[in-house]
This record gives structure tokens, sequence and C-alpha cells, in this order.
């Protein structure tokens, strides 16, 4: 094939968001980049995901016309965290002022792909290919489950949480009004409802973490009782509630590598880690895909910004990535293991403690304004 003829300047293993992301990135600096993508079926059952992705990973993808259209990008205007003894926190967009319209938007995953593929089509520095071609750099973006990062010898750290994330489509009676839903319940799970259909719409995605037990239960339920149940964490919030699309499942983990680059085997090039093949979180807070788009900014800026006589391949450049990028990470990891941990605790004088705590948050103005500006610039949901 043609493709394997040419020379290319970086092997990008993983053809999901981040690695087509950081494809059309890297192709702005008249890099030429080859992108692992073998060839698939298409799928029996339809991706029911949605990602919460805040204004960051917005203009990013934005920037290499990867943003999706309206109606498959809705904006998220308010987000109310209700927690199991009556505590609850409310963050709205539109009190930070700024340049932001929106806390967060929820964007439908097929869409987003779709665009992306549609944007690398028409990038004639990014080449398609089917098996990984040699290159200086080899950027590994193949997600949590990579066996390349195994082959790579970079080693995995994962901590399980003992949850299964439950993620399907509903049609509700009421319309969500722009606003992102949780609920934290005293058995450790946490229910949350995220708009779908443009600001009008009444239709949500969910992710429901439960404990592996009660994944089984409701996957095996039929729909009457599953909504059922969801109608009743959800307090009725909005009204009565209809399966639009199937259930998927997945396993919580916080989880990342000891090594995010090294030297090839064999010594021709170098290897980098990115997005979830780097590290994963816990979803409570929609963080996931927003940590892998930062890597992916990142590690551009860091090429970018590159010494005209050091190569690609580099370690020494690479480690300016993986300290960047670690540095980034680690507030955010130790957030959101804190709070899983925090209501994965059933102790009831605990419990009160913390919905205390919640609901004094609420009322701190300044506060709970930082933290807000923080989440929609950097970070993600609160």
């Amino acid at each position: 094939m043609a493709a394997m003829a040419q020379t290319f300047d970086i092997c990008i293993r993983g053809a999901g968001v981040v690695g087509r992301a950081l494809a059309l990135l890297l192709a702005r600096d008249r890099l030429r980049v080859a992108l692992v993508a073998p060839a698939m079926h298409d799928p029996a059952t339809p991706d029911v995901r949605a990602y919460a992705l805040n204004a960051a990973s917005r203009a990013l993808l934005q920037s290499v016309r990867g943003w999706p259209d309206e109606e498959h990008a809705t904006p998220v205007q308010h987000m109310e965290v209700m927690a199991d003894q009556g505590g609850s926190v409310r963050f709205d967009a539109r009190p930070q002022g700024g340049a932001h319209e929106a806390l967060a938007w929820i964007v439908d995953v097929p869409a987003l792909q779709a665009r992306l593929h549609d944007a690398v089509r028409f990038q004639p520095l990014v080449e398609v290919v089917q098996q990984p071609v040699a290159a200086p750099l080899t950027v590994v973006c193949e997600g949590r489950a990579s066996r390349t990062r195994a082959q790579f010898g970079a080693e995995f750290e994962v901590t399980p949480y003992g949850q299964t994330a439950v993620a399907t489509r509903l049609a509700c009676e009421r319309p969500h009004g722009q606003v992102a839903r949780q609920w934290f319940a005293a058995d450790g799970s946490i229910l949350a409802f995220l708009p779908l259909g443009g600001p009008e719409g009444n239709s949500v995605a969910v992710v429901w973490s439960v404990s592996h037990d009660q994944a089984r239960h409701w996957l095996e339920a039929d729909e009457q009782a599953f909504t059922a149940a969801l109608e009743e964490a959800s307090g009725g919030a909005l009204g009565a509630l209809h399966m639009s699309a199937p259930c998927a499942s997945w396993p919580l983990q916080q989880a990342r590598a000891r090594r995010w680059c090294g030297r090839m085997p064999g010594g021709a090039g170098s290897w980098m880690l990115a997005g979830d093949a780097a590290h994963n979180v816990h979803p409570l807070a929609g963080q996931g895909l927003n940590l892998g788009l930062a890597d992916v900014q990142t590690l551009a800026r860091v090429l970018h910004g590159r010494e005209s006589w050091r190569p690609l391949s580099d370690l020494r450049l690479l480690r300016r990535y993986e300290r960047q990028a670690k540095s980034a990470l680690l507030p955010a990891a130790v957030v959101m293991d804190g709070l899983q941990q925090l209501f994965a605790r059933r102790e009831a004088p605990l419990q009160t403690l913390r919905n205390w705590g919640m609901s004094g948050f609420d009322r701190t103005g300044l506060l709970k304004g930082w933290v807000a500006r923080q989440a929609m610039g950097s970070g993600a949901l609160p």
C-alpha cells in the first residue's frame, strides 16, 4: 500500500476521540501522522455514552473542526448535586461571568466521533492505516485496556472501586431544562442524568455507578423495573422515564501508568501514553475525556516548542510532557478518588457530616464561584 511506503514523524495507536484529536492537532504543525485504526464492523448495539466536556476541551475540538452540531452538544447551564440526607449543591453558569457560555456541554459520542472522522479524512498529513508503522515517536491512545502499553512494559497500577457503571438513554416526561443532575445515595451508588437533545430537550444520558451485584441485577431486569428504580433514585425529578436505548456497562477503577514514555523495544524510536491508556478516574465528575484532551494539548505544546535540533524521539523532550501531564492530572485524580471514598462510607456520623458540608459549601458564594470557574475552564463538571 502507498501508505506503508510513506515516512511518518509520528504513529498514533488508537483512533478514538483522543487519538484523532491529537492527529489533527499535530498535523497543523506540519507533522506527518499515521493513525492506526483497524477495520471494524459496525457494532450490533448503539453507543449510549455521552461526554461532559468543558470549555477547554470544546475550544480544542473546535480548533481542529471536530466539534459536533448544536443538537449533539447540549450546554449545561446548571448542575444540581444531591446527597442522601438532604445535602445539596447547585452550580450555575451565568453568575460566573467571563466568556463561558455554559458549565459544560453534554456531547453525544457517536456524533463527536463522526465529526472527527470527517476532519481526519480531509487532513492530507494524517494517513489512516490498519497496522502500526515505523516512526520516531509512537503515541499510545488505545484506552484503558491498551495491549500496546503492556507490550512496551509500562506498568499500569489499578485500584478497583468495586462498582460498575450502568449507562443508557432515557426519554423523560419533563424537559431537562439544561440541568445536569447527580444523586449520591446512602449505599454508595451515584446516579447522573446528563441533558441531551439541545436546550429544549427531554432526553438524558444516564450513568449509574452501583455495586457489581446491583449492576448484574439491573442489567437482567425488565425495562419497567429498571426505570421504576431510576425514578425512585432520582426523586421523580423528570417525571416518568422510558428507555430509548439498551444498557451498557463497565467496571470502575482508578489507574495510572508508572511511566508515560520510554524507548521502543529494540531501540528504534520512542513511545508515550495519552488519555485512558495513561490514566483512569471515577466518572462522578465527568473528567475522563477532559483529562485526555488536556494530555493532547500538553503533548502538542511540548512538541511544538521543542528545540530545532532535538528529535521527536528525544526522551528528555518526552519527559517534559510526562511531568506536565502528570502534574495536571494529580489534583483531579485526588479529588475524584476522595469524593468516591467519602460517599462510599456508610457510617451514620460521616453521612451526616458530609451532607452538612455540602449544604455549607453551597452557601459560600466566593468559594463555590471559584470552584465553578476552575471546572468550566480547565477541569470538568464540578
